[in-house]
């Protein structure tokens, strides 16, 4: 992809992130996600790989399949109520419509075949993208949206998102593909807490896309695809992958790293809410998640010698790892003492 390609990509992202975000009209955050979706396209297919090509042709029948939906949900509500503000969803029909539109944009259990499959065919920097910015807009419409939505439907999805995402990312291989998963289970904690508190929910995501950031940056440093290149990484920047080990365990949400600060006080407002059953089975679901972890976490420190494999390795990288990795290190795995002081901000 040239670079006049890319900016214009780049800057579509922005723009049509920041029109959904900012709007407060039903067909403009449909034209917003719109510009989103055929921006992230020639991203996702610029390796021209025929998995990659097949990548974008899947994000994009999803996406529009998706979208269409929200639209025709805002339509059924602007008929019933003549009401096109965002925060005006009153119609029961509409809003349904809306839950499954939003819940198949972000990948949430049972519509989230089509996420670890289009990640698996992007590059890392692609994925990163579609694992954060790309998840922003929807979310600003949960959460714009929260009040009208039905609550035994979103809790009975984010668990099966937690469940999903836990359980099929104990056999998966592919760096990319486990974090795919990682990304359905972490949807699921933001989802069971959107209505009761949906403060909360922005905040889970934006600590959750700092340390994914952290993730890829450092995947995409080492070019780790798979675990068994994640195991000989060690030799090319042995201070990296230590900071991998800390990262990997503040996404699983091991105090007193950052990523326990969302779990904890997510499993603490369920319990005010009366919801102490979700939170005990959103808590021991999401340790099937931890194991994955804990084997990214060992394969990321064990020492194995050079031995004959069938695929090339590199044993020096050519990439520099830049400030932002270490930028993104230490804040996500030591925000955690501040959190009197995010909760007060936020």
């Amino acid at each position: 992809m040239g670079p006049d390609a890319a900016l214009i990509s780049t800057m579509s992202l922005i723009i049509g992130t920041i029109i959904t975000v900012s709007s407060n009209h039903w067909v403009m955050a449909w034209a917003g996600l719109e510009i989103n979706t055929l921006a992230i396209i020639p991203l996702i297919s610029k390796s021209h790989h025929p998995r990659a090509i097949e990548a974008s042709t899947k994000y994009f029948l999803v996406q529009a399949a998706a979208s269409a939906t929200l639209l025709f949900s805002s339509m059924i509500n602007a008929w019933t109520t003549g009401q096109w503000d965002i925060t005006q969803m009153t119609n029961p029909t509409s809003c349904l419509l809306l839950t499954l539109a939003i819940a198949t944009k972000l990948g949430l259990a049972p519509f989230h075949f089509w996420y670890p499959e289009v990640l698996q065919g992007s590059s890392m920097t692609t994925a990163l993208i579609l694992s954060t910015l790309m998840k922003f807009p929807p979310i600003t419409i949960l959460f714009l949206t929260s009040h009208s939505l039905n609550p035994t439907l979103l809790t009975t999805m984010a668990i099966l998102s937690t469940a999903l995402g836990g359980w099929m990312g104990l056999n998966q291989t592919q760096t990319r593909k486990i974090l795919a998963f990682s990304s359905i289970s972490h949807l699921g904690w933001m989802t069971i807490i959107i209505i009761h508190d949906p403060q909360l929910t922005l905040l889970t995501f934006y600590l959750y896309s700092l340390i994914t950031s952290t993730l890829f940056l450092t995947l995409n440093t080492t070019n780790t695809l798979t675990l068994s290149t994640l195991m000989t990484s060690w030799t090319k920047t042995p201070m990296l992958n230590v900071m991998l080990l800390l990262t990997l365990l503040s996404l699983a949400g091991l105090p007193p790293l950052t990523g326990f600060m969302p779990k904890w006080l997510i499993i603490q407002e369920l319990t005010k809410q009366d919801m102490t059953t979700s939170a005990t089975l959103i808590a021991m679901l999401s340790l099937l998640s931890l194991f994955f972890y804990l084997r990214l976490a060992y394969y990321s420190t064990i020492t194995l010698s050079p031995n004959s494999v069938n695929h090339m390795k590199q044993w020096s990288t050519s990439k520099q790892a830049n400030i932002n990795i270490a930028i993104t290190t230490a804040l996500s795995s030591m925000l955690l003492p501040l959190s009197p002081l995010i909760l007060t901000s936020t």
